[in-house]
């Protein structure tokens, strides 16, 4: 049991990370929480995990080689997510106004192409499957472990994130300057994950 928690550390302290930190996703997840709260947040967070599902199990059957080996695909698809979540950033511009309450609330449907928009996302999956599943001798890690992991944890640390922007409004309360600081610090992030994926 030892040696399986041994190889697999590497890989799971990666993931955690990844998933873990300030991203398009998770920051989107902190403003819809702030906005709407958990409970109405959650069809939102399911489209992302499920959608991040969709773009691991396509990895582990070679989506990620044939993104590798055409650059000029990866870049179009970063700069579509930059659009996309700014796009999804800004629905919730006047969220803090009474009369917009629950207008903008994301659905499942766009948080299905979030994780295969993303710059970070698209990083992340590249390195897991390049750089940890060549060490691993069986295509379970390819085909099963990585994709299961990721989908743990990223249910998890979802839930973290929006969790946390329904705490934030009911600490601090959704004013204008809240909601907005939280639309333009997912704004930030997306375009330096762009910057740093590419």
């Amino acid at each position: 049991m030892f040696e399986i928690i041994s190889q697999y550390f590497p890989l799971w302290v990666f993931i955690t990370l990844m998933v873990s930190t300030p991203g398009p996703a998770n920051l989107l997840l902190l403003s819809n929480g702030a906005q709407n709260g958990y409970l109405k947040s959650l069809s939102f967070l399911s489209g992302l995990v499920i959608g991040k599902l969709v773009l691991n199990i396509l990895f582990s059957l070679g989506l990620g080689l044939l993104i590798r080996n055409h650059t000029l695909l990866m870049e179009l698809f970063g700069y579509i997510c930059v659009i996309y979540i700014v796009w999804l950033s800004l629905r919730g511009w006047n969220s803090h106004k009474k009369e917009f309450s629950n207008k903008k609330n994301l659905s499942l449907r766009n948080g299905l192409f979030v994780h295969p928009l993303s710059p970070k996302t698209w990083a992340m999956c590249l390195i897991a499957y390049t750089e940890f599943t060549v060490d691993y001798e069986g295509l379970f890690e390819l085909y099963y472990l990585v994709p299961i992991s990721f989908f743990i944890l990223q249910i998890i640390f979802h839930n973290f994130w929006c969790v946390l922007g329904g705490f934030i409004n009911k600490t601090f309360g959704l004013n204008k300057y809240t909601n907005r600081f939280l639309i333009f610090l997912t704004i930030l992030t997306v375009i330096w994950a762009i910057i740093f994926a590419s």
